[in-house]
């Protein structure tokens, strides 16, 4: 028991140490845990590498719950209308890196082809985690080449599992597997452990008859069992039962798989797709998500603490080399889909080096490739090290993307397409037609007031134009653009750009060219207020803040008050939020963290308690008025 305990302290103070610091070093998580895993593992020495590989099978679990989340995520019609970018792009990316992998494993290193079609499968697959994480933080999610990448990645977590179905038939002969010198011989009976098996001594329609059962099964009960179960345990009122229902779906499955010879993940994503169009859906992604958090949390763990570093020190030149092949091969399959798919300039930089690595789920092909005696060990060992230094030098992919992006001119042919030669002049000019700029400009020229529409999304402007609304292609932040708009006599600029950056940089310029005009813009939150409050915006409307505004009133109604009284909250609240946001404003500072800025915290907390005696007194004057009228 000591023992347990002391090596379930060992992971999680690895996990709760370095996660957190590989997050803020934008390294992300999942290199967090497999750096946590090589500091106890290989370089402490802290855990062993029999109850590493012990750990590894209950934290395998995790594999398969991710893939049931998956599974709930992925809605039918949402994937038909990808399907272009999710076949042709992610497809093709696939296919061709595998081809190119067989052909060099076979060819120059001698392996069997369903050795190099593992290895394929293996390599093919970039780190999803690690890519959107980063993308996200940089801004980069809503461009080409961010798209692009998001539409691989997607493919590519669907191709897991084909990928899990393929990779026994891939294994050795039936009752073979390795030996340590990488041999194949047929292990003692009592060396064989395996689960309930429904298909032993089965002839071989008896075998396909009882998979094709189960699967029906699962499908079956995912669409008539599971409503009368949850309703049944609704009846209890006890919350911890629908998470062991959860648990209960996940591991049953998984165990029927196993039981007819099929990979759990592949049951539990099945039920996940079934299951995605249920109103428990997101009951049952609540439920799992720590679960699947953790252990595969932990699997990641065991992966960096099972890599034989030993093997690096003592072969430097073949593992770095097949590290930086494996990077020139995903590269160059990705350069020239750029071409074919009309990538260009820095989206086709970002879409490459930004999938040039191996994934998570590189660990997870190879675990089971190792499980199913397709790779031996050795060659296990060596992939897993190839994977997880590619994976490292994620960072350095991105560094490289920067620099390259900061050398090409930011307006090069061939990058965008030509702007739009401007030629009607409004006197209200709206930068940015998204969602919120598209409602803005509808209400103004609804009202009868002509507006000249900018942004930089080509597509989204191509949009506007069927619909009958006239609108203009290219930066609203470049000068000459603004100025061809007709800055110099608008009355009123609308900025309702996605970038922060950009739109604070908009209103600032605007404002020093005009400093007479009307600025409206678009805020993220409270600090983004700030910054355009001194960036010289008029009127700052920050995203969701009247729509919460309402619903809080349809609260208050709920609660009993009438539709006068909780309007009427409502509108003190507003204005008691909109003076408060002015003060506070003069408070805040770009140089000090709100937290640590005593004199806005103090002002803030006193104006919270006038918040709550002014919306007393508001609900003490509206009753009156309603009894005097």
């Amino acid at each position: 028991m000591e023992g347990f305990l002391f090596q379930a302290t060992i992971y999680l103070a690895a996990t709760v140490i370095a996660v957190p610091i590989a997050s803020r070093l934008g390294l992300g998580s999942v290199l967090g845990y497999l750096l946590a895993g090589i500091v106890i593992g290989p370089i402490l020495g802290l855990v062993g590498h029999s109850e590493t590989q012990d750990l590894q099978h209950f934290a395998e679990f995790g594999v398969v719950m991710m893939l049931f989340l998956i599974g709930l995520e992925l809605e039918p019609r949402a994937l038909w209308d990808m399907r272009h970018r999710l076949l042709g792009l992610g497809g093709l990316q696939i296919a061709l890196t595998m081809g190119l992998v067989v052909v060099i494993a076979v060819k120059f290193f001698g392996q069997s082809v369903n050795v190099g079609i593992a290895l394929g499968m293996i390599v093919a697959l970039s780190s999803t985690a690690i890519v959107l994480q980063t993308l996200t933080e940089k801004g980069l999610m809503q461009t080409g080449g961010g798209r692009s990448a998001f539409s691989v990645l997607l493919t590519q977590d669907i191709a897991v599992i084909p990928m899990l179905i393929v990779i026994p038939l891939l294994g050795a002969p039936a009752g073979m597997v390795f030996a340590p010198d990488g041999s194949m011989v047929r292990p003692k009976p009592e060396e064989v452990h395996g689960a309930i098996s429904l298909i032993d001594g089965l002839p071989g329609w008896g075998v396909a008859l009882m998979t094709l059962g189960a699967i029906a099964a699962i499908i079956l009960a995912g669409v008539f069992l599971t409503r009368p179960l949850f309703r049944f345990i609704h009846s209890a009122h006890l919350s911890e039962l629908y998470t062991a229902v959860a648990l209960l779906i996940v591991v049953g499955i998984a165990m029927l798989m196993l039981s007819v010879g099929l990979s759990p993940a592949l049951g539990t994503f099945l039920a996940g797709v079934v299951l995605a169009n249920t109103e428990f859906r997101h009951e049952l992604e609540s439920d799992i998500q720590p679960f699947k958090g953790l252990l595969l949390g932990l699997f990641f763990i065991t992966v960096g603490a099972g890599i034989n570093f030993g093997l690096l020190f003592a072969e430097p030149v073949l593992i770095i080399g097949l590290v930086l092949l494996l990077a020139l091969i995903k590269g160059s399959v990705l350069y020239l889909l750029t071409f074919i798919f009309k990538l260009r300039n820095r989206q086709r930089w970002l879409f490459t080096l930004s999938l040039a690595q191996a994934g998570e789920f590189g660990f997870v092909l190879v675990s089971f490739a190792l499980q199913q005696s397709v790779l031996s060990d050795k060659m296990g060992e060596m992939v897993l090290l190839v994977v997880a230094l590619s994976m490292l030098l994620t960072p350095l992919f991105f560094i490289a993307y920067d620099r390259l992006s900061k050398r090409m001119a930011e307006h090069s042919a061939g990058d965008h397409a030509p702007d739009d030669e401007v030629d009607d002049q409004q006197e209200i000019i709206i930068a940015g037609i998204g969602r919120f700029g598209q409602v803005v400009n509808r209400l103004v020229q609804s009202s009868g007031f002509g507006t000249t529409v900018l942004d930089h999304d080509l597509p989204t402007i191509q949009l506007m134009r069927k619909f009958g609304f006239k609108s203009f292609f290219g930066d609203p932040t470049r000068p000459e653009m603004l100025q061809a708009a007709g800055l110099e006599t608008a009355k009123v600029l609308v900025v309702a750009l996605d970038d922060r950056a950009a739109t604070n940089k908009l209103v600032a310029y605007a404002r020093s060219k005009r400093p007479d005009i009307i600025i409206v813009a678009r805020a993220r939150d409270r600090l983004h207020v700030y910054e355009l409050y001194k960036a010289g915006a008029d009127k700052i409307v920050r995203e969701m803040f009247d729509s919460s505004l309402r619903a809080g009133r349809y609260v208050l109604e709920g609660m009993g008050l009438s539709d006068f009284e909780a309007s009427e909250l409502e509108h003190a609240f507003f204005r008691h939020d909109r003076a408060a946001l002015r003060e506070l404003a003069e408070l805040w500072s770009p140089d000090i963290p709100v937290a640590e800025n005593a004199a806005y915290v103090e002002r803030a907390k006193a104006l919270d308690k006038d918040l709550e005696t002014s919306l007393v007194s508001q609900l003490d004057q509206a009753r009156e008025v309603k009894k005097s009228a």
